[in-house]
Order: structure tokens, then C-alpha cells, then sequence
């Protein structure tokens, strides 16, 4: 259970929430685990399949108090919201948002997406240096900060397409040296998907797509609509504000987490099949491997770098979509994405 800007998040998966007067109870196995006050919170999200008292919905509904209902795995399955109580201004900001402000908060979160690069080699760097061409890494780095700064200067939404390409590219034409422990089976000669070619684009795309999924649920649960974008342009049935989103946890969340596993040898070159045509793919195992260490690294507490609380790493997408949500409200002056320092 935990209570991020005014938003009440029930993490256990097993809870049930209920009514006792005016507050909301949050129970498992009729063992209360805690107790918030509605009128000290905006609403409620739960990642439980037990569910909520019809008291408490009907409570919330009258009070203007939307819940979501999302899996315990993070997939959005549902918005509980009142009789009133809609989103449509929100989305009516996102879809009538001034073209310099949607390119403002494109360069704020691709700034951060940069930035994280940066740091994923700078941890290396300092954590491996006798085994890291540390020269190389560093220089990398160097030209990553220096990119991250740069895209504030741009002016066209294709000036920072290019940038943020650049920058990729450069990133990851290192990230094969980030790779200490099996070798010879996980090679990385360069980014390829749809469909990937080996092991490594395997697991990065695999990641991606579920940081993805993350991302519509959080934006979802906002009330923002995860198909209208600010980076990414509009396309039938791409979710490009989700994928925007995206942008400032791939280094973060997916990256380190697919060299952990693979420099951890939590899997091996047995978790993968190829098909005919040269995809490569995840088996049922490895999938099952990845899947179970993903939910265990969700879990892991940070401070988030701009609320200055604790926070676990898996609810960083839905915090950054409601700093988001408050940003096109206008309760803030800038949007602050998330930067891993």
C-alpha cells in the first residue's frame, strides 16, 4: 500500500479494499493492513484481482473518486468513475495542447531518455573498471550528457528525431561491452527487431514490450489517451504517448535489467529458439524466467529523483503519468521526467 500524490496505490495482490464509514480498508484474508481517509485522497488504483466493495464504489463514485483496476502484473482492466466525473477535459488539453508546448514536453522526456543512457554506462564504468574500456565508455558518456543538454537548443520535432537517433545509435554501439558473462553466446552487433535476430534483441525487445504495456496502463489510469503522442507521431494503432513515455525507462528499467539477467546467467542460450526465418524468440522457460525476475525487480524501492519519496520501481510509469496529468491540468509550470541519477 502506498500513497503517492494524493493517489492511493494498493500493490498487494490478494487485497481486498472496503468501506468502514468515510475511510477505505484495505484487507488481506480479513486481516486490515491499513486504513486512508477518502476525503485525504483523489483516488484509488489496485493491482488485485480480489476487488473492491460495491460500498466502496458507489462511495467513491458520489465523491468524484476514480478507481482502476489493473492485474497484479500491471495490465489495465478497468476505470471505475462517477456519475459526473469524466476525463474529457484532460484529454481535451492533450488534444488541443499548443504545438510548443507538445514539443516542449517531447524534449523534456527525450532529454531524460539520453540522460538515462548516459548513466547505464557511467554505472558500468564505475563498476567494472578493470574489465570495461573505461576510455571509450566514458567518451560515450561524455557525448550522451552533451546530447541530453543539446536537445533543449532544437527547434524542430525532426532536429530532435535526429538527435535522439544519434544518440541511440551511439549508445548502443557500446552495449556489447556491457556484456561480461556469456559471451560467446550473447553477442550484440547492433539494434535489429520485427523480428529480432539474437538472443540480446530478443530480450530487449521482449522488455520493451512489456514497459510498453506498463505505460498504457499508467497513462490509462490518468485518464490520458495513450495513442495520442508528443514524440511520437500519430498512427493507426500505435500507442505513441505511451511509447513517448517509454522513452525515459528503456535505459533504466529494460537495458540494465537484460544485461543483469544475462551477465547473472539467469538465462542461457537454451531460453531461446529460431525459427525459419531467422527470428529468434524466447521459449515458454525463458519467458517464464524473465517474467518472474521482472516482477521481482518491480518491486525494488528508489527514491524517486523529483518527489523525493520511496517509491517501487514499478509504479515509476504511472507517478510520471500523473505528473503528466497535472502538468496538461496547468498545476505545474514544466513536466519533470524521470532521470536515474
Amino acid at each position: 500500500m502506498k500513497k503517492l500524490l494524493n493517489t492511493l496505490y494498493v500493490m498487494t495482490d490478494n487485497a481486498y479494499i472496503s468501506l468502514d464509514g468515510e475511510t477505505a480498508v484495505i484487507s488481506v484474508e480479513k486481516k486490515t493492513l491499513g486504513k486512508i481517509p477518502l476525503h485525504t485522497i483523489d483516488g484509488i488504483t489496485t493491482f488485485s484481482y480480489v476487488g473492491v466493495s460495491p460500498a466502496l464504489m458507489g462511495k467513491c463514485a458520489e465523491y468524484n473518486k476514480p478507481i482502476v483496476f489493473l492485474s497484479p502484473q500491471g495490465k489495465f482492466l478497468a476505470r471505475s468513475i462517477g456519475k459526473q466525473y469524466g476525463n474529457i477535459l484532460l484529454r481535451k488539453v492533450q488534444f488541443t495542447l499548443e504545438e510548443q508546448k507538445r514539443f516542449q514536453i517531447a524534449k523534456n522526456m527525450i532529454s531524460a531518455k539520453i540522460y538515462n543512457c548516459s548513466s547505464v554506462l557511467r554505472r558500468a564504468s564505475s563498476d567494472y573498471p578493470e574489465r570495461l574500456n573505461g576510455d571509450l565508455l566514458r567518451s560515450i558518456e561524455n557525448d550522451m550528457k552533451e546530447g541530453a543538454r543539446s536537445v533543449f537548443f532544437l527547434k524542430t520535432p525532426d532536429s530532435l528525431r535526429g538527435l535522439e537517433g544519434e544518440c541511440a545509435s551511439k549508445y548502443f554501439s557500446v552495449f556489447d561491452q556491457l556484456i561480461l558473462q556469456q559471451k560467446e553466446e550473447f553477442v550484440f552487433t547492433g539494434r535489429n527487431r520485427r523480428p529480432p535476430t539474437d538472443y540480446v534483441n530478443a530480450l530487449l525487445s521482449f522488455g520493451y514490450a512489456l514497459l510498453t504495456s506498463m505505460c498504457v496502463s499508467a497513462l490509462e489510469s490518468v485518464g490520458l489517451d495513450p495513442y495520442l503522442g508528443f514524440f511520437h507521431t500519430d498512427r493507426a494503432g500505435r500507442c505513441s504517448l505511451a511509447l513517448d513515455l517509454e522513452e525515459e525507462f528503456r535505459a533504466y528499467l529494460v537495458d540494465r535489467f537484460v544485461l543483469s539477467i544475462i551477465n547473472r546467467k539467469m538465462i542461457t542460450a537454451n531460453s531461446f529458439m529460431k525459427k525459419e526465418n531467422g527470428s529468434v524468440l524466447l521459449t515458454e522457460n525463458g519467458r517464464k524466467i524473465f517474467l518472474r525476475t521482472w516482477q521481482e525487480r518491480k518491486k525494488e524501492v528508489i527514491i524517486h529523483p523529483f518527489l523525493k519519496e520511496k517509491v517501487e520501481i514499478g509504479l515509476l510509469p504511472y507517478v510520471q503519468a500523473l505528473l503528466l496529468a497535472r502538468f496538461l491540468r496547468g498545476d505545474m509550470d514544466d513536466y519533470p521526467p524521470f532521470l536515474w541519477k
